[in-house]
């Protein structure tokens, strides 16, 4: 291959029919030489990056890998970084991989980087740093979103292993401390491939409970590896949905997962959740005892100076003065009341005496008692008073009405009679 290339170049040269070449005949050559070369075109580079830098229009990154002995100018398209889980920085030691060739303008041979990994990291550790600084920059880490914790829990929910450490750890402590809270237990698997989906499920499960104060997700310490499935992002966005406060005991007091992170309180240990949830139970109860006391003392207090205000109070003069005042508009009082009941009685007997003298003058102008005196009244036979001759005629039937009964008549004959001088009719 290497021969046919020199011939090519050979042909060229001749077909010039000149005696020296170009730069950019010369860029070309050596290009064409190490793009030939099956070895530099899958290469793994390892080194430590320096001048990186990201061009922001078109998401192309450059940068140099340096060692000890010499420096490679590396290039790392966008098409081929957009699935890099981590973000290089100066200083990183990784891993490239990737193709050798010239960049003929600039006339300096480059590492077309294909993938690039972390060197000493690993894979894990960068994509945790990664998650970890997108949740926080979303907010999931916010301290104004942590719930509070109650002071005394009624019921605590608990998500661990059945088998591991942590449920005998942190139900130890817990009864030691404070033995009469209740504890509902969702089991799942802290560890492993499907971990991460059942600590969630085992969260939604404790969220349908509806009366918990408190739930703790809690496993012992661990690898990187081992504590993985605490950095899952979907478990994270869950902790952070949770209505009910979430305490993550994860790990030992150097380890930290994204789940310590979004949780409202995270515990270094089982152990320690369980001491931070709850007070000692004998210490509780000293406590009160105290506070029963000094409420004791502070209560007396206050019942002496309110007798001793009181006294105070009654042996002042200016007291008496409204009692003089109430006692004067009592007695003006009964002497209105007395009036107004003197007033009554006498409106009273001179209303029953005018009321006797109009029943006398009824009973004076009653029919009745002028009849008494011989009078009578003359009715038609159509009942009709007759109060007039010009009423009657001769043989007219009349009712003569008497006090006591009355008679039937026929008039044989009637007579006008002159009205005294003043009178109509």
């Amino acid at each position: 291959m290497e021969f046919l290339i020199r011939l090519v170049w050979l042909a060229q040269m001749n077909m010039n029919n000149t005696n020296f070449l170009k730069v950019s005949q010369l860029n070309r050559y050596l290009k064409t030489l190490l793009q030939s070369d099956p070895v530099l075109q899958d290469v793994y580079v390892l080194g430590e990056i320096s001048n990186y830098k990201l061009h922001t229009p078109s998401g192309h990154m450059y940068f140099t890998l340096k060692d000890e002995g010499g420096l490679l100018r590396c290039v790392f398209y966008r098409g081929k970084n957009a699935g890099l889980n981590f973000r290089p920085d100066d200083g990183m030691r990784v891993l490239a991989r990737g193709s050798v060739s010239l960049y003929e303008k600039g006339g300096n041979y480059q590492l077309y980087v294909e993938m690039m990994e972390p060197e000493g990291l690993g894979t894990l550790f960068l994509a945790y740093e990664q998650l970890k600084e997108r949740l926080r920059l979303e907010g999931l880490f916010d301290p104004e979103h942590k719930k509070p914790l109650p002071f005394i829990p009624r019921k605590i929910g608990l998500i661990t292993s059945p088998t591991g450490a942590a449920i005998k750890d942190f139900l130890t402590t817990l009864t030691r401390r404070f033995p009469c809270v209740n504890v509902i237990f969702a089991p799942a698997a802290v560890q492993g491939d499907e971990a991460a989906a059942q600590i969630t499920a085992a969260l939604g499960r404790l969220q349908a409970v509806g009366d918990l104060d408190v739930i703790v997700i809690a496993r012992g310490g661990g690898s990187l590896e081992d504590l993985w499935s605490f950095n899952d992002e979907d478990l994270a966005r869950a902790i952070f949905r949770s209505k009910i406060p979430v305490i993550s005991a994860v790990g030992h007091e150097t380890d930290f997962t994204i789940a310590d992170f979004v949780a409202d309180l995270r515990a270094a240990t089982p152990t320690a959740a369980a001491e931070l949830l709850t007070p000692e139970l004998q210490m509780l109860l000293e406590d009160l005892w105290d506070k029963e006391e000094h409420l004791g003392r502070l209560w007396e207090q206050y019942c002496q100076r309110q007798r001793a205000y009181l006294e105070r109070f009654s042996a002042n003069a200016l007291l008496k003065l409204p009692l003089d005042i109430i006692a004067q508009g009592k007695q003006r009082a009964d002497e209105a009341e007395r009036l107004i009941d003197r007033s009554f009685k006498m409106q009273l007997k001179f209303e029953h005496t005018r009321q006797k003298h109009l029943l006398e003058r009824l009973e004076a102008l009653h029919p009745l008692r002028v009849m008494e005196r011989g009078f009578v009244y003359v009715l038609d036979k159509g009942k009709r008073l007759v109060n007039s001759v010009h009423q009657l005629h001769v043989d007219k039937e009349i009712d003569l009405i008497f006090k006591n009964g009355e008679a039937g008549c026929k008039v044989n004959y009637f007579k006008e009679m002159l009205h005294p001088a003043g009178n109509e009719e």
